[in-house]
């Protein structure tokens, strides 16, 4: 498998890409949706509302923590995650620029 290279884009448009990598995958982006209407949700409620395995929920909530736009804090056997505020505007900030200059783009 070839490099990704990332390494010759700008720091911007890689983050850009992780946080889309946020809501490249439906169970991603459910878990988002129930996160944001509850404020907050124990990894357990996630399964019994998603139609997945609770590894799979647990490796789309790594990928979601490790991207940064959902916390969660330890309290065993129970983890809480909840959006995290600070990325989730980033992230409309940096979509928002890209889907601006795309609208003033002439084309063919």
């Amino acid at each position: 498998m070839g490099l990704s290279k990332t390494e010759v884009f700008s720091e911007e448009d890689n983050r850009t890409a992780d946080l889309a990598k946020a809501f490249a995958h439906p169970a991603r982006v459910a878990i988002l949706r129930l996160l944001a209407s509850k404020k907050a949700c124990i990894c357990g409620d996630l399964v019994d509302e998603l139609p997945l395995s609770q590894a799979t929920v647990s490796q789309h909530l790594k990928e979601l923590k490790r991207i940064g736009i959902i916390q969660g804090s330890i309290d065993p056997p129970r983890v809480c995650y909840c959006i995290n505020e600070k990325v989730w505007e980033e992230a409309q900030q940096m979509f928002g620029a890209v889907f601006a200059v795309l609208l003033k783009a002439e084309c063919c």
